[in-house]
């Protein structure tokens, strides 16, 4: 093959959710971009849960979605239910889940990627990894063809010499089925690039036709109308329904019993997995007094019968899942099409990384996804994102796109993945967002569409949506302020039967809002003569910002506080051991981790104020090359 046709700007390694956006946002850049994956009928496919979204992870989806990520739209193509988790608490906590068609959104995502121009797919196992001088040049794959490259995105999943253990049997395999890639882990290593294991497990799928559904209790979506992405309308979604059952007495003696043919306690499995989502098994022995355990039922498709048991994790023998399953009310008859099984993989340290997610050790090799020690479809796929843009921008000669933990949960991933040890695979959750109300999923295009806009991954017409809603904000906002209610009788009578209590001094709207009863809707319905304003959005999150009114101040004075020290760049050939007074725990882990800002560096565990307050006397010092 001639050499030129081989000559690509990008090079993606893996097309599961990872490799899916950074190929996009690569190409949509008009960046000529390679993407290389083991199996070109797998392409984002759903190994564990057929869902996007949740707690945590749906702001991820949403961030994404207002930079001009794929993940959201290609969900709203393909969901059958739309839920609203953590309807009764804050909109700090709340979130969109979206079950999915799996089948759908693997179609739909390839669809995608064909039809992108400057994106060819194409099928290969990558073996090596070329470089030249410390920077990367090209990727090998098995057979010795060699695909050249000015920058590698490496989107692995849990494919680097991936073993699958059920019982006491365990094969090479990525994922159940599919080829494992078992030379790069050795290439990555031979360029200084540490790495460790991980696993993770899933559950058992059974056919929906034994299962008896008058015992379980139904677990329906939303019934209005909603979106899951910001660059679409809202409307009533597909809504096939969930269903709950638990494990009980019997389930937990099956397990207690035969727990010896666990490959958690047999010795099989001794990695770490993600503690947020342990086995059945694994329940049984951690929580002994706790008399049952959640089963959430959960459709994988409009056109399918293969039923995923959320909850109900193993790789126990296939003879004894079927007993555990048989156990479960509503189960009795449940019959497995594919037996639950665990995944043993290779992943980097993370701390490895810029927060660019490119290598510190090799030029423009950037890493993203599970290989970066994390789980999830959604984590997955912001690193994807920020990997693909970053070497995008890296090629184009334009400055990264960094973001901060103080303005997205992007931010906070990366953030915490680089800083921090981990000891199982990282899961997002809202309470590693120490700014969580200023982050909600509602208001991600607010805070990140310019970024979008900007960087070119994003329209004209969908950033003038944005502009226009926070235009009608502002004129919502100057109305309420302005609109002033007097104590009439009419008025306090009106109070009243929104269950409120009446006004003594003449209030304006905003003031009454902050009022925890009262609704934006129910207030302009009966005092709104006068509001000009048509964005159901824009209600929403004006009403949130009264409400929410000093918490949200006060988050932002802290923001301001501690923003100085993500602005005090600490140069990469920084010596630590060099610097007077620091405690020999910070020196090694300053040294290991190598933080790209000040503030980071005061994230990392063993890192005291008074550390902190050293480097920033030495830093000054050596200002001038800074």
């Amino acid at each position: 093959m001639d050499d030129i046709k081989n000559k690509f700007d990008a090079i993606v390694v893996g097309a599961g959710h990872a490799g899916c956006e950074a190929a996009l946002a690569c190409a949509r850049l008009k960046l000529k971009t390679l993407l290389l994956t083991i199996n070109i009928d797998k392409i984002a496919l759903m190994p564990c849960n057929p869902s996007i979204g949740g707690i945590g992870k749906s702001q991820l989806v949403a961030e994404l979605d207002a930079l001009g990520g794929q993940m959201a739209r290609t969900a709203e193509q393909t969901l059958i239910q739309l839920k609203i988790l953590n309807k009764s608490k804050g909109p700090a906590v709340q979130s969109l889940r979206a079950q999915i068609d799996k089948k759908a959104y693997e179609i739909e995502m390839k669809k995608i990627l064909e039809n992108t121009p400057n994106l060819i797919v194409r099928q290969g196992t990558a073996s090596g990894i070329l470089t030249e001088n410390k920077k990367v040049i090209g990727v090998e794959i098995e057979g010795r063809q060699v695909f050249y490259g000015n920058a590698v995105i490496i989107t692995t999943g849990t494919f680097l010499r991936g073993r699958i253990i059920i019982g006491d049997k365990e094969y090479k395999a990525g994922r159940m089925g599919e080829y494992p890639c078992m030379n790069l882990t050795k290439s990555l290593n031979n360029l200084g690039i540490k790495t460790d294991r991980y696993q993770t497990a899933t559950p058992p799928r059974i056919d929906k036709r034994t299962i008896d559904f008058s015992k379980t209790i139904e677990q329906p979506g939303e019934f209005e109308p909603m979106s899951f992405s910001f660059w679409n309308d809202k409307f009533i979604h597909t809504n096939i329904s969930s269903f709950l059952t638990y494990t009980n007495k019997k389930t937990h003696e099956v397990i207690s019993k035969n727990i010896d043919k666990s490959p958690i306690r047999s010795g099989i499995i001794n990695t770490h997995g993600p503690r947020h989502c342990p086995s059945i098994d694994r329940k049984v022995i951690n929580f002994p007094e706790k008399p049952r355990h959640p089963i959430f039922i959960e459709p994988e498709g409009k056109n399918t019968n293969e039923i995923y048991l959320q909850g109900l994790t193993t790789s126990m023998p296939v003879e004894f899942q079927q007993l555990i399953i048989n156990s479960v009310v509503g189960l009795e008859d449940a019959r497995i099409i594919r037996p639950g099984y665990a995944v043993e993989y290779d992943y980097i340290y993370p701390s490895q990384l810029n927060l660019t997610l490119e290598s510190k050790i090799i030029d423009n090799l950037f890493f993203a996804g599970q290989i970066n020690g994390t789980s999830g479809y959604e984590e997955a796929a912001v690193q994807g994102f920020v990997a693909g843009v970053n070497a995008s921008l890296k090629i184009l000669g334009k400055s990264p796109l960094i973001l901060t933990r103080e303005e997205s949960y992007i931010g906070v991933l990366i953030d915490d993945l680089i800083t921090k040890e981990m000891n199982e695979p990282y899961r997002m959750y809202t309470s590693r967002a120490e700014y969580r109300l200023l982050l909600r999923s509602d208001n991600a295009d607010l805070r990140l569409s310019k970024y979008g806009y900007d960087i070119g991954l994003l329209s004209k017409k969908q950033y003038a949506k944005v502009l226009n809603k926070e235009k009608e904000m502002k004129l919502l906002n100057k109305f309420l302020k302005q609109k002033t209610i007097f104590p009439t009788r009419q008025n306090n009578d009106i109070l009243k039967t929104m269950n409120s209590s009446i006004l003594e001094v003449p209030s304006t709207l905003y003031q009454i809002l902050k009022r925890p009863e009262i609704s934006i809707s129910k207030l302009l319905n009966n005092f709104g003569g006068g509001s000009t304003i048509r964005d159901n959005d824009a209600y929403n999150q004006t009403e949130i910002n009264i409400k929410y009114e000093g918490y949200i101040l006060k988050q932002l004075e802290e923001i301001k506080k501690y923003s100085n020290l993500e602005k005090i760049l600490i140069p990469q050939d920084f010596d630590y051991f060099k610097i007077k007074g620091l405690t020999f725990e910070a020196t090694e882990k300053l040294n290991n981790i190598r933080p790209n800002t000040l503030g980071q560096a005061s994230r990392i565990a063993g890192v005291s104020p008074a550390d902190i307050s050293i480097i920033i006397i030495n830093i000054k010092s050596k200002a001038g090359k800074i």
